[in-house]
Parts: C-alpha cells; structure tokens; sequence
C-alpha cells in the first residue's frame, strides 16, 4: 500500500516527512526528484532544449551533472500557462516513472492532484494550517513577501478542495500534537514500526 503526503506551501508536510523518517519510513520526495532528474536525465534536457532552447541549461562543466539555467526557464514559465504545462509533461511523467522504480511505500509531493500522481498513491495525506500561518512560514523561510506567497499559493489547488481529496488531515497549525496525530493515523493504516 502506497501513502502520499501532500499539502499547500507552508503547510508543514515536509516536517511531517521527517517525523516519518525518525519512524523509520523513507519518503520519496517529489520536488528533489524533479531536480534531481532535471541535472541528470540526457532525456529530459534534450526534450527541454528542444522545447526552450540552447538556453535552458548553463554550459557543462566536466564531471558535474547539467545545471539549469533558472532565470531562462523561469522567462519561460511566466509567458503562459501552455509554457507551464509542457514543461509539467516533460518533468511529470520522468518522476512518476522515478517513483515507481523506486519501490518507497511513501510520497511527498506539493502538487498531489494537480500532477495526477495521486494515481500512484493508495491514500492521502494532508497536512494542513491556517492560511495567516502558511504565509508567514513561507515569508519567514524564503525571505519573500506577502504578495509572493499568495501569488505561489494561487498556483496550487485550495486547501479546502484537497481536503475533500485526501483520506487523512494532519493539522499543523503550531498548537496540535502532530506526533499524536501521525501514530493515530499510521495505527489505523496498521503500518507502526
């Protein structure tokens, strides 16, 4: 049985990832296995050359995996949302083929339902905390303003509508026993090591 763990920036799932792994579960973390595979897949640097140009990857350096060039890709990225989602089929499909070789019985991944990976999960869970909690974890993490987290926020699915998606809620509001939350949750998957 596979678990996915989701949740909205500043939600907490990755803190949640790393109470699982003081339990002893290894979770497969999306978002370092897009990065990952975007320095070192020949294949999918040739598909987003193809698609960006010469310019989407820095010159190599001998020895060293590919090294994005962010700044060209992110142009990319903000000039329409058919740029966003051709750049998602490239990525997406490479992390699901990762995962699935992977043989981890959990997942992490911000974009759960939006990247259509929930397809590879058994059940989900979500972690979730009050909005003015979110925003100022992310401001006070990545030294960014308000309006730039709103504006990464409005990228993903609402909290409320993943909600109904997920199977489990782990609140992380700064107040609930996350640890008393997580063994309840891991009792009734009968999965407790």
């Amino acid at each position: 049985m596979k678990t996915g763990i989701t949740g909205g920036i500043g939600s907490g799932k990755s803190f949640v990832c790393k109470l699982l792994g003081v339990r002893g579960f290894t979770v497969y973390d999306c978002d370092a296995a897009a990065k990952r595979l975007i320095r070192t897949s020949p294949n999918i640097r040739r598909q987003l050359t193809e698609l960006i140009g010469p310019e989407a990857y820095e010159p190599r350096k001998p020895h060293e995996p590919y090294t994005l060039n962010k700044a060209a890709v992110a142009a990319f990225l903000l000039k329409s949302e058919d740029n966003a989602r051709a750049i998602d089929a490239i990525v997406h499909p490479a992390v699901f083929r990762d995962f699935e070789a992977s043989g981890f019985e959990w997942m992490e991944s911000a974009i759960m339902y939006e990247s259509g990976i929930d397809q590879l999960v058994d059940r989900v869970i979500i972690v979730t905390a009050p909005l003015e909690v979110r925003i100022q974890r992310v401001m006070q993490r990545d030294g960014i303003s308000r309006e730039k987290v709103l504006e990464w926020m409005a990228r993903q699915l609402p909290q409320q509508e993943v909600m109904k998606r997920a199977d489990f809620e782990i609140v992380n509001d700064g107040e609930a026993d996350l640890d008393k939350q997580l063994d309840r949750i891991l009792k009734i998957l009968k999965v407790i090591k």
